[in-house]
């Protein structure tokens, strides 16, 4: 067997050596063995491990693909997450403070997907293995909120009575204050008999809501999520932050981004995760291309004391992006596109030029072409916050301060 000595980490989290070779599991600065199979690594053994390499916390780290970097220190992680946001920016010709990243406790992801297969004997629940369709049970997973795992016998039952034998269920559970909400995807066409069977299912199991394809099933209480000051239903399987944590640290960097902004305009607005709370000091006008979203936003706003005005408007910023001569009375704007960036809208923002935008995004290279489009147009960076609410994965969210360096459109 070649020994190789890892250099870095690569973008799916696997160790890379020169060549370049690409070793599962393998850290930095490591010295590892195996066989070289094309530009793949196989029969690693760690001839020597760096002092970051821990003990996984989960006892499903090996065989599951939940998580990719349980085997790394904490510090590695979040300095990697870091730097890939720095090496992002840094492609696109901008400098900036980019801050430590902030990371969301263990066992606190209040949103997952989940995989059901019915099986000869019953079924079987969980995430898919390590680079494969292969479903691997987590009864001890360490990722996500402990309400999550009371979904898994419901998510059970559910494939024994609505899965076919040629498919897996996606089941998505959502922690919320009147219980598990639970969207399913990849099921048996509905009928009478089912519709009646699965909204047994959902009283036996206790959960707030049960949604399968776009027909909810059951409600047995709306599932309410807390935005500020408001409480929000939000549309089966609408976009929700990951964890609790990750939506307060994102809210409350927005938040001071926005300062004592009169008249805010949140763009890609979702359910209210910014407006609502936003609108505790400021008018808003929140932007959504999903029109249920919108209404549960608008509706949350209404029944919420003591929120200042937010209008809402639904609208594809995709094809139609808000244009410069409706963003003339905006003293700020938030925008959270998804993970394709917002090039359109940024083009136009860079044109309205208003004198702040807060920045969200969970992609750092769009987020970093769009930075570049506003540094641009006459824009400072003054930071980037990390955000880490995608534990022990790949992924990384961010926040970044943009204003104009005059304070003049």
């Amino acid at each position: 067997m070649t020994e190789y000595t890892i250099e870095r980490l690569g973008q799916r989290g696997d160790g890379i050596a020169s060549g370049p070779v690409f070793v599962p599991l393998a850290l930095p600065g490591e010295v590892v063995s195996g066989t070289r199979n094309g530009d793949m690594l196989d029969d690693v053994r760690i001839v020597t491990p760096t002092p970051d390499r821990v003990s996984p916390s989960c006892s499903h780290f090996r065989s599951c693909g939940g998580c990719q970097l349980q085997h790394a220190s904490d510090d590695l992680v979040a300095g990697w997450k870091r730097g890939l946001v720095v090496d992002a920016l840094r492609a696109q010709g901008v400098t900036t403070d980019v801050r430590d990243t902030l990371t969301s406790p263990d066992r606190s992801r209040i949103r997952a997907t989940f995989s059901a297969r019915r099986t000869k004997k019953g079924a079987m629940v969980g995430f898919h293995a390590r680079r494969s369709d292969a479903i691997i049970p987590v009864p001890n997973c360490t990722l996500v909120h402990p309400s999550l795992k009371g979904g898994l016998p419901a998510a059970e039952a559910l494939a024994v009575l609505g899965a076919s034998r040629k498919g897996a269920l996606s089941v998505t559970v959502t922690d919320s204050a009147a219980g598990l909400d639970v969207f399913v995807t990849g099921g048996k066409p509905l009928d009478g008999p089912l519709r009646v069977t699965l909204a047994e299912v959902a009283q036996q199991h206790g959960l707030a809501r049960l949604t399968w394809d776009d027909e909810v099933v059951a409600m047995v209480h709306p599932p309410v999520q807390q935005m500020g000051t408001a409480q929000v239903v939000p549309p089966p399987g609408a976009f929700l932050q990951a964890t609790r944590h990750g939506q307060d640290v994102l809210t409350d960097v927005v938040k001071s981004i926005v300062g004592d902004a009169a008249r805010v305009t949140d763009l890609f607005a979702g359910c209210g995760t910014f407006a609502l709370p936003l609108a505790a000091k400021a008018e808003v006008h929140a932007v959504e291309g999903d029109a249920a979203m919108i209404a549960a936003l608008d509706r949350g706003w209404r029944e919420a004391p003591n929120l200042k005005r937010i209008t809402s408007e639904t609208r594809d910023l995709f094809r139609r992006p808000l244009m410069p001569d409706e963003l003339t009375k905006t003293d700020a704007v938030v925008i959270d596109p998804p993970r394709a960036g917002a090039a359109a809208q940024i083009a136009e923002l860079a044109q309205a030029r208003p004198p702040v935008i807060a920045h969200v995004s969970c992609n750092p290279a769009t987020f970093a072409r769009d930075a570049a489009t506003l540094v641009t147009a006459g824009y400072s960076l003054d930071f980037v916050q990390p955000v880490d609410q995608f534990r022990w994965s790949t992924h990384v969210e961010l926040v970044g301060a943009f204003r104009l360096s005059h304070m003049s459109r």
